[in-house]
């Protein structure tokens, strides 16, 4: 039985894992730097303690019993793709079939260390939550939320969570009948910050802004993250009791040692089967692999989703010698249900239509359905809808 590896325990690999499985032709192993799955989309929630840290993770133990892979918790070192073989702390891995989803890097900017990122590790949420318990015990605060770009690969960039986290907050403040004493204030480098969901959702999202008074600080680049506020380029200073960061993604750094083709930004280069370029037997998915599509593309974990399962359906169709191959650039959408504590939104693009829905009260209710289905079929207890 011919050798399958997988590097990630991210949606994208995880993805790949169970679809792989399915066809019982592969010996399958996921090599992960932890041993759950995260579930990112709802980890918004820990910050404002509607979910607890366990109730965002997935074990990835009870995922391969379910599905019957095997998974190892281990740190990729390098990837050499001329012996077929990865590089780990603790083991030297070989394979027929590589699928890598090590997911990204952030870039880093001066005084980063000022901040906190609810998209970076898990653990980081537990001290956002910490920060905010904080400022509510005294009574008020600065608070400033925000995201960056990497003006090398525009897809690269996680805004979504830091406008549900902004929204979310506001809520729990009012809440806890406090919000009056606190300044919430959202900064991006760009411009229009979440023009990429289309121009209805701009509309909607800033009449969010003016209905809840949080203050805008768009358009300027970050000089440095100070402890008590940013700096941007003009010297002007937007004051802080916490800054909550969301950077944009570069290439991951075990890349940097591999001999797999990267872009300028260090992410792996990829036809639309997802194969790697000059590799025959490697595939990259998900947020480590230099994407194509129209203008407005951005990385989600429904997309590396989607990444895994054509990147399998691929080599599948490559062992059975068929050539219809599938592509991931037709596939290309952002869809998401943008959350806000008393309510979301459903967001949803392509490139025939651009749609934001508001969905007042309930939408809430859908987003953390969205988060018990997820779990429940990761682990094989229910079926998953095709498509969802």
């Amino acid at each position: 039985m011919k050798k399958a590896l997988i590097l990630g325990g991210g949606f994208a690999g995880v993805q790949a894992a169970i679809e792989l499985q399915k066809k019982n032709i592969f010996e399958v192993t996921l090599i992960s730097n932890r041993d759950f799955l995260y579930l990112y989309p709802i980890s918004i929630w820990i910050p404002t303690r509607e979910k607890s840290f366990d109730d965002v993770k997935v074990s990835l133990a009870e995922i391969s019993a379910a599905f019957r892979f095997k998974a190892v918790t281990d740190n990729v070192v390098k990837i050499n793709s001329a012996d077929r073989k990865v590089i780990c702390t603790n083991k030297t891995f070989d394979y027929d079939y590589l699928l890598v989803a090590i997911g990204a890097d952030k870039m880093q900017h001066k005084g980063q260390e000022n901040t906190l990122s609810i998209c970076g590790k898990p653990e980081i949420s537990l001290e956002i939550r910490d920060a905010i318990d904080s400022l509510i015990q005294k009574g008020n605060g600065k608070i400033a939320i925000g995201f960056g770009g990497n003006p090398k690969d525009k897809s690269a960039v996680r805004g979504g969570p830091a406008f549900e986290l902004m929204f979310n907050l506001h809520n729990l403040l009012k809440k806890e009948k406090v919000r009056d004493r606190f300044e919430l204030t959202f900064f991006a480098s760009m411009e229009s910050p979440g023009e990429r969901m289309g121009p209805k959702s701009l509309i909607m999202i800033d009449s969010m802004f003016k209905s809840y008074k949080i203050e805008k600080r768009f358009g300027k680049k970050i000089k440095i993250f100070e402890p008590k506020g940013i700096v941007f380029e003009d010297d002007s200073l937007l004051e802080s009791d916490l800054t909550i960061f969301i950077p944009a993604s570069t290439g991951h750094s075990v890349l940097k040692e591999s001999d797999l083709p990267l872009t300028e930004s260090g992410f792996i280069k990829i036809d639309k089967n997802c194969q790697v370029t000059g590799a025959d037997n490697v595939y990259a998915i998900g947020d480590t692999a230099a994407i194509e599509g129209p203008e407005w593309k951005a990385k989600q974990g429904h997309i590396a989703e989607m990444m895994g399962k054509v990147a399998v359906h691929n080599i599948i169709m490559k062992e059975s010698g068929c050539d219809k191959l599938k592509s991931y650039i037709e596939h290309i959408n952002i869809l998401c249900i943008m959350d806000t504590g008393n309510g979301a939104a459903f967001i949803f693009r392509n490139d025939k239509k651009a749609l934001a829905i508001p969905m007042p009260g309930f939408g809430h209710w859908v987003k953390k359905g969205w988060g018990k289905y997820t779990k429940l079929t990761k682990l094989g207890i229910i079926p998953r809808i095709p498509g969802l």
